[in-house]
């Protein structure tokens, strides 16, 4: 019998060929290659629109200031441009004359020059290349093969010799006088570029310090904010903290320049102001900008001073000078962080050197902050700043997930430190801990997660919370990184984030004695895999709040062996669920039959806070629960006002009192 065709596991018949990108996704890879082309191409007009623009976050502070004087928009804005503007002709024209002063004395120091490369040729180094080649035919000699037999070479044919007087001829060119109107075009024309960029600078510099908020509030609009007062406020906020970044940092490389210039003038290098210049500009560029501003005067210090102890200091004062400023000033400065990654930065930098030259080299990390600001506050563009920003990728939650995973609790263990001196433990349980458990549980549900994967994670879990026992759950004083010119609004910070119950804790020193006795809560778990987890940092926390708790699986409150559980000293029940969904039948005779067993209070926690249970009143109706709550914090602050009677205790609702209420209340109004 013949065999028919190899069966096709259902597997590889679901398979689906690679999408197509869409309509939106090739609409916006055209519109980044027609604004890198528009960049590009348009480097005339948008060049100086970019120094302006920058220029008006440095100039912004000053302009406040005179705006506090009572000076008025208009007259501030002015004197805070020509001030600016006198500050660059100054420096332009003091690089000019030290520029031509260096120019005239560089033949002096051609003897020094040739002395000193005629004295490397004549020592070790000038030998280097010879003992080289040396070393080269030897090595060559010795690894070669025995040359082959050489065959006579033919006799070569000689030219006959020139005759005398058939040389060539001589000749001379001599250009004609230049005009004086070619004279003029060519002293004029390097000069009127640069001067006409610099006009369009300050012109469009005037208009956007006039019309900051007018902008401001064009490009909210532009962008589509949903919610105007928010996006309001964090863009002032933001273009606070660009302008009070931008002249701190011009006022630190400003510094190094200044010491920079007065250490190369004790040293006697000509034109130390040049170069103290030159190096305040270098450091715009990041991380070997401070090391090329000192190729320059290093080499002319070796051109100077017939020895090497000149170019030797002058390399000493930069080694010293940058290392100082950038690793110790700079951070206390600055903080801890501007916003950019490192790879971002480098990458920044090479892009817009390709894109507009040196002086895209000079304004690449300024402008990069720039983008990222703007990312971190306008939704459309959070690429900018999961691109080119310095916050992780992936949120605390899922990293901790990944950990879990890998079956790594030191790592886990070591991340929840470094945020637990920025929050509580109880907000470390709700915003990282419980959302990385729902992770899991979302997974598990789906069949994605092998039972040894799930092992795993219940085992850091448990780990997690037994190295957390010995932490206080307290919440730490609320602080604003004012010097990260990137920082989002407080309000998104998580360590300033409010939690969902604001009104602080009952004070331990009410609760009964009959509430701290061991098991007076009962803290049951959900049927999920990892429902026990959650009501294990439930059980902890209620702990360091002085409640005494007991935590049971699942399995103990089944039909089978609720009979055998002791729930003589509980004063109330608290169930967790990472996941419910469907009609939640289950919990509604679970908490039937914990109210047979024990006249307490019931409290579900459902910790996935967009759960239908937490909507619908009619469906929490019909579940006869005390209190339902969606995260740890509401928990705990609802067993301590229980146990300190701050709260009267409600009746259930699938009670027969609370039936009744619930049957008068929806008894029709008398005409």
């Amino acid at each position: 019998m013949r065999p028919g065709p190899p069966s096709i596991p259902p597997s590889e018949t679901e398979i689906e060929p690679p999408g197509v990108p869409g309509l939106s996704g090739l609409m916006t890879l055209a519109v980044g290659v027609v604004v890198l082309a528009a960049l590009y191409v348009g480097q005339d007009v948008f060049l100086p629109v970019v120094l302006a623009i920058l220029l008006a976050f440095v100039l912004a502070p000053f302009v406040e200031v005179l705006r506090r004087w009572r000076l008025g928009r208009v007259p501030s804005v002015i004197i805070a441009v020509l001030v600016a503007l006198g500050i660059i002709v100054s420096l332009g024209a003091v690089i000019g004359f030290q520029l031509a002063s260096l120019a005239t004395d560089l033949p002096r120091y051609q003897t020094t020059i040739e002395t000193k490369v005629g004295s490397l040729r004549e020592g070790t180094l000038g030998k280097l290349p010879g003992l080289l080649k040396d070393f080269g035919r030897r090595f060559d000699r010795a690894v070669a093969e025995p040359p082959p037999e050489q065959t006579p070479a033919s006799p070569t044919q000689t030219a006959p010799p020139a005759p005398e007087g058939s040389g060539p001829l001589p000749v001379e060119v001599h250009e004609p006088e230049p005009t004086p109107i070619q004279m003029v075009r060519d002293v004029l024309l390097p000069v009127l570029e640069p001067l006409a960029t610099m006009g369009i600078v300050f012109v469009v510099l005037v208009f956007i310090l006039m019309q900051r908020e007018d902008l401001r509030d064009r490009m909210i609009r532009l962008f589509g904010a949903s919610d105007l007062h928010r996006t309001t406020a964090a863009m002032d906020d933001a273009a606070r903290r660009l302008s009070r970044y931008f002249l701190t940092q011009l006022a630190l490389n400003a510094s190094f320049g200044v010491v920079a210039a007065i250490g190369l003038w004790l040293i006697g290098v000509p034109s130390p102001v040049l170069w103290g210049v030159f190096a305040a500009l270098m450091r715009f560029v990041p991380y070997i900008g401070s090391f090329l501003a000192a190729l320059p005067p290093v080499l002319l210090a070796a051109a100077v001073d017939p020895g090497w102890s000149m170019a030797l200091m002058t390399l000493a004062l930069f080694l010293i000078g940058e290392p100082l400023m950038g690793h110790v000033i700079e951070p206390i400065v600055y903080g801890q962080s501007t916003g950019l990654s490192p790879f971002s930065v480098v990458i920044s930098a090479i892009f817009w050197t390709w894109l507009w030259g040196p002086v895209g080299l000079l304004i690449a990390t300024p402008l990069t902050l720039c983008l990222v600001v703007l990312g971190r506050h306008v939704e459309r563009l959070e690429f900018l700043d999961v691109l080119l920003g310095d916050r992780p990728a992936l949120t605390p939650a899922e990293n901790l997930y990944q950990r879990m995973l890998a079956g790594d609790p030191d790592e886990a263990l070591e991340s929840a430190e470094l945020l637990l001196k920025e929050r509580s433990l109880t907000s470390y349980y709700d915003e990282v801990a419980l959302k990385g458990l729902q992770l899991a549980a979302n997974d598990a549900t789906r069949g994605v997660l092998t039972q040894r994967q799930l092992e795993q994670v219940k085992d850091v879990t448990r780990a997690l919370v037994q190295d957390l026992g010995s932490h206080d759950d307290v919440e730490p004083a609320p602080h604003e990184t004012e010097d990260e010119p990137v920082a989002p609004p407080a309000s998104e910070k998580p360590a300033n984030r409010e939690p969902a119950v604001t009104q602080p804790m009952p004070q331990a020193s009410n609760i009964p004695e009959v509430w701290r006795a061991e098991g007076a809560i009962l803290c049951v778990a959900g049927r999920g895999p990892l429902d026990e987890a959650a009501a294990e940092m439930l059980a902890q926390l209620l702990n360091k709040h002085g409640l005494g708790t007991r935590v049971v699986p699942h399995s103990a409150v089944s039909r089978r062996e609720i009979f055998n559980l002791d729930m003589t000293d509980v004063q109330m029940v608290c169930i967790s669920y990472l996941e419910i969904s469907g009609t939640p039948a289950h919990l509604r005779y679970l908490l039937r039959r914990l109210r047979q067993r024990a006249k307490a209070p019931a409290l579900v926690g459902l910790w996935p806070a967009e759960d239908a249970v937490l909507k619908s009143e009619t469906m929490r109706a019909t579940l006869g629960a005390n209190y339902y709550v969606s995260s740890l914090r509401d928990a705990v602050v609802q067993c301590l006002k229980v146990a300190t009677g701050e709260e009267r205790l409600p009746e259930p609702a699938n009670t027969p009192a609370a039936e009744e209420t619930t049957a008068a209340k929806r008894l029709p109004l008398p005409a």
